[in-house]
């Protein structure tokens, strides 16, 4: 006589799918920490991470100073006579020549937005002060104009350019998810 094995499931099956399942779950919660604690910390994200500004507010003339990566950040909501100031001026003969076009996006000549950083000794420049009406930096003379173009003093630089992208006529984003 031979045995005949039967098809439903044994007491000694539902011991092995139930340890089976608890070793399974307590892998998962062992490794869980592990894999979690190789991601950058908050403050790390948050550091690099893009700054979203509305522009809505900032009136004609005006400047204002948000941080990006701990660095203050320049938007100046330039009028058209600091408009045609920049773009009138003999830019070749500059230190660091660069036209007025070059260091804002199209169709928003308005939106001037630069690191307010001296490129000379990297003090914070003065915004409306100097002979050019562009920012001052008090530390050593150095001129910017509406451009954020070194125009006078030690500063052998212009005001840098961050990146940025216009998400709407009034929304920004700085940072590098952005096109420079």
């Amino acid at each position: 006589m031979t045995a005949a094995a039967t098809a439903e499931p044994t007491r000694r099956d539902f011991l092995y799918i139930a340890t089976a399942a608890v070793g399974s779950v307590g892998a998962a919660a062992a490794l869980s920490p592990l894999v979690s604690q190789m991601n950058p910390d908050a403050s790390t994200i948050a550091a690099g991470a893009p700054v979203d500004v509305d522009l809505g507010s900032i009136q004609p003339g005006q400047i204002i100073q948000v941080f990006w990566r701990s660095k203050p950040i320049f938007i100046f909501n330039r009028t058209p006579k600091d408009i045609k100031l920049a773009q009138d001026a003999d830019w070749q003969s500059l230190r660091d020549p660069q036209p007025d076009s070059a260091r804002v996006k199209q169709g928003h000549e308005q939106w001037l937005v630069v690191i307010g950083i001296c490129t000379h000794l990297g003090c914070i420049p003065l915004p409306h002060q100097g002979g050019f009406d562009g920012w001052f930096c008090p530390c050593h003379g150095s001129q910017y104009d509406s451009s954020g173009r070194i125009r006078q003093g030690p500063a052998p630089l212009n005001l840098q350019l961050p990146p940025y992208e216009f998400l709407s006529a009034s929304r920004i984003r700085i940072g590098e998810n952005s096109q420079a």
